[in-house]
């Protein structure tokens, strides 16, 4: 077996720090949402630029993932984590300390930067380190498991700091998380040799790249508050559209594109990346509506609200490692993803039934169960394909794609879900105002309203996440891992494969 394959003993150490990374940056692109009004209050940031605190991280995320996990492949995937971990620390030190609000934007900025360099890194490293089937399925179970449920910590420690600390911990909590992971992987991690891209990078492609996703996910944000056919939105989606056609055609012709079109194009890779990014539209519209839910119509303090999330998590993590990773090495990833994808819709239905008075244990919690069961089992395949067949020296860049679809995603369902919301309830306080008779009927039909508007926005969830599963199993046809690695055979120069053939 040639040296490259030959598997690294502090592999398995190696994977604590990465996980420990990944749950940083997930975990803050939902912390910072239960400290904003907080931070709104203490630092006089105004109501047109309070959504900035989240826009600002989700553009400069979003928009420079393949930049990030093209770096990783030219650079090394080790040089890049740590220096994403470390430019991750400073910039969250700096949001810690922020005296006003261009402070703290810039910090947001910032952090979005350095995630962009740090996720797809730790990713490919996985995919480098971990070559045999069963192995593999166990650390990304391990891997899959965070991904998934690192929105919902951050929820939980967002609320602790909020209620009992202050939102400036939001910030500082990333610091230890940070330099721990940076000691282990300056320790641990190793990566294969053989395994760099010695291409020049593609300048026009990182250009084009970087300002059409920036263009998309702004544009989905300028939606959500400006309306779909506003000119500034309208502008930005067109623009978007420009930007990555010509991307797509500058790719071909290019000698070392930034994404080689091969990464996407594979049926496999592509089916786990759009089912992805839909999970991820679904996924993100019902934590907004939750949230709003609990803590508006249920009146659950910060702290009460992240721990309703738990239970979701502690099934996201049996359905990643003990049901996604024991089946995976038997069972067609189609056959987990599809079947997960639809628990985790069934629980979005029950939740479609909520209503003013809907009680916690009986209303809430079975669909939390079923949708955190139905996620991990589906997540875990799903990250583990992303990188299937992949040449090693483009494990970056197929790892940004998996980010890049989330994040996108997340941006798409975030403005999408909301905008049919707000529409809902604008349409229920229409139809119920003959019933208005006092300032008190008024008060319940204006919270009737708001808990319609959450179903409907969950009915939407529902039928996109039951569209990602179809999506998984008519696209994703890779069979169970064998035991083998092969070559691959994508262009010239192929290295031996990072990751296990699929045996039909």
């Amino acid at each position: 077996m040639p040296e490259t394959t030959t598997p690294d003993p502090r592999r398995w150490k190696a994977l604590i720090f990465i996980a420990l990374a990944q749950l940083m940056v997930v975990l803050d692109a939902t912390i910072v949402n239960i400290a904003l009004p907080s931070a709104q209050a203490d630092l006089g940031i105004s109501d047109g630029n309070r959504q900035w605190v989240i826009t600002a991280y989700a553009l400069a995320f979003g928009g420079l993932l393949l930049f990030g996990g093209r770096i990783a492949d030219l650079w090394g995937r080790k040089q890049t984590f740590i220096t994403g971990l470390i430019g991750f620390a400073v910039a969250s030190a700096l949001g810690g300390v922020a005296a006003n609000t261009g402070m703290l934007l810039a910090a947001r900025g910032l952090q979005g930067v350095f995630g962009a360099l740090l996720a797809p890194a730790a990713l490919s490293l996985l995919a480098v380190s971990f070559t045999e089937a069963k192995e593999r399925a166990k650390a990304f179970g391990i891997f899959g498991a965070i991904a998934g449920g690192g929105g919902a910590v951050g929820l939980l420690l967002g609320g602790v700091f909020t209620e009992y600390l202050n939102w400036r911990w939001t910030f500082f909590v990333n610091i230890p998380f940070a330099a721990v992971a940076a000691a282990g992987a300056i320790a641990v991690i190793h990566e294969p040799e053989g395994s760099r891209n010695p291409a020049k990078l593609d300048v026009p492609g990182v250009i084009l790249a970087t300002l059409g996703l920036v263009s998309l996910v702004y544009g989905f944000t300028r939606a959500e508050t400006d309306g779909w056919t506003a000119g500034l939105t309208l502008g930005l989606f067109i623009a978007a559209a420009v930007l990555l056609v010509a991307f797509v055609l500058v790719e071909n012709k290019v000698k070392s594109p930034l994404l080689p079109l091969r990464v996407v194009t594979d049926r496999n890779r592509g089916g786990v990346y759009g089912a992805l990014g839909l999970a991820s539209i679904g996924m993100f519209g019902l934590f907004l509506f939750l949230v709003f839910y609990l803590q508006g119509i249920k009146h659950y303090s910060p702290i009460t609200n992240g721990l309703a999330f738990l239970p979701m998590i502690a099934t996201m993590i049996t359905g990643s490692t003990q049901i996604g990773a024991r089946l995976m090495n038997r069972v067609p990833a189609r056959w987990l993803m599809g079947p997960g994808f639809l628990v985790a819709a069934l629980g979005m239905a029950l939740l479609t039934q909520i209503d003013v008075d809907t009680p916690y244990v009986t209303g809430i919690l079975p669909g939390l169960l079923l949708m955190g069961v139905g996620m991990g089992t589906a997540f875990m395949p799903a990250m583990s394909l992303s990188t299937y067949g992949v040449q090693a020296r483009d494990a970056g860049v197929a790892s940004a794609m998996v980010n890049t679809s989330q994040q996108v995603g997340g941006a798409i369902g975030t403005a999408l879900l909301n905008t049919l919301a707000n529409s809902a309830k604008d349409s229920y306080i229409s139809s119920h105002m003959a019933d208005a008779t006092s300032p008190g009927a008024m008060k319940v039909i204006g919270v009737k309203a708001t808990v319609h508007s959450f179903q409907v926005g969950i009915t939407w969830a529902t039928g996109i996440l039951t569209l990602a599963a179809v999506v998984a199993v008519v696209f994703v046809n890779a069979g169970r891992p064998s035991p083998t690695t092969s070559k691959t055979g994508d262009g010239e120069g192929a290295v031996e494969d990072a990751v296990p053939v699929m045996a039909h």
